[in-house]
């Protein structure tokens, strides 16, 4: 029988055809349990169930062993079959032809098994050789970046010793042929025809794999600080593409697979193998292009393992053109719940700096303060220039919306193009915009925007249209109980569901300027029903409100609002807040009663006594609140 090989399409294909839960509820008796199932363990004793199974990710975790992995692994696990066999049988479930047998094509996969049993086997030689004497130095880098041997055998870290040819000796001597291992990446063949070569020499090797864990290439870190290139990576082979690999992937999948179903992981795409290495340390499933810019073939393997991957590349000049390379080639990709989303390290380091400087907790922190694509988008087109001319103006608008129109998805491309020029026009204030309030400690300051964080910052610089803009924003202070009800919303988003479709909450709960905040958080709230606090206040960050919820939280310890303390549970809290809310309603309704009636009237006539009415309940219901016995009960 001829030898067939399954690309990646076609075992996504199998996999989203069947339910987890499904086919592996025939082998352990499961229960469902929240958005997962739970059952005993099958490899191991146990009274109390640990094993887990998550349709959505289409994998199972097992706490007892440590096992996890989809339903191809399990069945090997469980049932003793090899990784043909068990596709084989999954494929007939799923009613997914195989692919034709084609003998050249069983040929040419015989030629690759070999190749990767050599990749195998001299992955172990350099693991071995990083322990031996010749590998001193080599430990001594490892351990001063702060990657101790413990986790050596985790990452399979190696090293290749000066020797031109000691790797191409020892596998030779176990059977190799050379002309296999130079097909292998594993060996340089010289031009002139001279005898091959080890291609690492020198180096602390990173070895990489496919998506199944085998081996398929290295990396290596030269040690030499004098050597031509830092990291050397191996070359495109029959069993390595670089532009269909990514550092890191297979231990990714097991950190995504481990994740409860109550939990939002991460998948985060850095820059180095050091960065992967830390961020997968410090708990977060962590990728990298190796060496090329992210294509279109990885984002869609990244997007098969999280909708909105993070892409962490670093502060400089090269990260940020890093990141404008991968805005461009991700607009025309951009769908309906695929997207990225973008993070900078502070302080201009790699995530492998913060974990040794800092922890894991500070690298997750960072991490999780990312920005939007539209957001970063912007931020690079609105950089490009200054805008001190009406011609620079309008040619960010035409930018803005060039960039739209690439998205292919035509629902998604007409939203980006709304946001993009929401955002351009906050960029300057309008004239019809009501003036609003500032606090006699706080001066009138100038301003300017900063690109790279979409926040304005203020100085002592000349005063510009931005600028002036920024610190109108910021010095506007909330009414005190509408920053209060503002303020617990942030805490407690689902607090607002009841109220999502209130043309009083859009308008800002009761204060003009809460407008914009209020309506941002209605538009976040409806498109993600499970949008929990801090997931709330990234998105808001990242539209520009940090100033604002600042201002608010602020006013809002002077309410007194008793929802806000933190002895209230979270039933009477909402009760609390309902409350508040509706006696904001209600002061919005009667205010628009008495300015009719005062049109209609002129101040006199027949309906005087109902004018009067209003106006006396208006002034009752503001002192209520003004004294906040709207909570207490109690008469002015």
């Amino acid at each position: 029988m001829g030898v067939v090989r399954f690309d990646e399409r076609f075992l996504d294909e199998i996999k989203s055809r069947l339910r987890a839960s499904d086919v592996i509820g025939r082998t352990v008796k499961l229960r469902k349990q929240g958005r997962e199932f739970v059952g005993l363990s099958p490899f191991n004793k146990e009274k109390t169930p640990s094993f887990y199974v998550n349709d959505d990710k289409g994998q199972f975790f097992d706490f007892s062993s440590g096992k996890t992995g989809d339903l191809i692994s399990f069945l090997q696990e469980t049932e003793r079959l090899s990784f043909v066999e068990a596709v084989e049988r999954l494929a007939a479930e799923a009613g997914v032809p195989l692919p034709a047998v084609d003998p050249r094509g069983a040929a040419e996969e015989k030629v690759r098994q070999g190749l990767s049993d050599w990749l195998e086997t001299a992955c172990q030689w350099f693991e071995a050789e990083l322990r031996r004497p010749v590998g001193r130095e080599a430990r001594a880098y490892l351990e001063r970046r702060g990657l101790p041997e413990g986790e050596w055998s985790r990452f399979r870290l190696g090293f290749s010793p000066s020797g031109r040819t000691a790797l191409k000796d020892y596998l030779i001597a176990k059977g190799a042929r050379p002309t296999e291992l130079v097909e292998s990446g594993l060996l340089i063949a010289p031009e002139d025809g001279g005898q091959p070569y080890d291609r690492f020499r020198d180096r602390i090797i990173f070895p990489i794999a496919d998506a199944r864990g085998r081996v398929v290439s290295f990396g290596g870190r030269a040690m030499d600080p004098q050597a031509r290139a830092k990291y050397l990576n191996g070359p495109e082979t029959s069993v390595f593409h670089k532009g269909r690999n990514l550092y890191g992937l297979f231990e990714a999948r097991k950190v995504l697979a481990a994740a409860r179903g109550d939990e939002r992981p991460m998948l985060v795409v850095v820059e180095g193998y050091m960065d992967v290495i830390a961020c997968q340390r410090a708990g977060l499933a962590a990728v990298a292009p190796m060496g090329t810019a992210l294509g279109e073939e990885q984002m869609e393997m990244l997007w098969r393992l999280h909708p909105e991957p993070t892409l962490c590349f670093d502060g400089d000049r090269a990260g940020q053109q890093a990141g404008g390379r991968v805005i461009d080639r991700a607009l025309p990709l951009l769908r309906p719940g695929k997207s990225f989303r973008f993070a900078v390290a502070e302080g201009g380091k790699d995530p492998d700096e913060v974990l040794r400087e800092h922890g894991a907790a500070a690298l997750k922190g960072q991490l999780a303060a990312s920005t939007v694509f539209v957001d970063a988008l912007f931020r690079r087109e609105h950089a490009a220039e200054p805008l001190d001319t009406p011609e620079r103006r309008a040619g960010l608008k035409a930018r803005l919306r060039a960039a739209a129109q690439r998205i292919e998805d035509k629902d998604l491309a007409q939203a980006y193009r709304e946001a993009l020029l929401e955002r351009f026009d906050q960029l300057s204030p309008r004239k019809s915009e009501p003036q609003q309030r500032r606090t006699a400690r706080e001066p009138r300051r100038s301003g300017r925007w900063r690109p790279d964080s979409g926040f304005p910052v203020f100085d002592d610089g000349p005063p510009t249209a931005q600028g002036m803009a920024a610190a109108k924003r910021l010095s506007s202070v909330p009414d005190a109980i509408s920053a209060a009800l503002a303020k617990y919303v942030l805490a407690d988003p689902p607090v607002l569901d009841p109220f999502l479709e209130d043309d009083f909450t859009a308008r800002g709960f009761g204060d003009p300027a809460l407008a914009r905040l209020a309506q941002e958080i209605i538009r976040a709230r409806l498109q993600s029903e499970h949008l929990d606090t801090d997931a709330l206040a990234r998105h808001l960050a990242s539209c520009g409100f940090s100033a604002l919820m600042t201002d608010i939280d602020r006013a809002a310890a002077k309410s007194g609002a008793p929802f806000l303390e933190t002895d209230v549970s979270l039933e009477m809290a909402r009760s609390q807040w309902s409350v508040g809310f509706s006696a904001l309603v209600r002061l919005a309704a009667l205010e628009e009663s008495l300015n009719a009636a005062k049109r209609e009237l002129a101040g006199a006539g027949p309906g005087a006594s109902a004018l009067m009415r209003t106006k006396g309940e208006r002034d009752a219901l503001k002192r209520a609140i003004r004294t906040r016995s709207i909570w207490t009960g109690e008469a002015d």
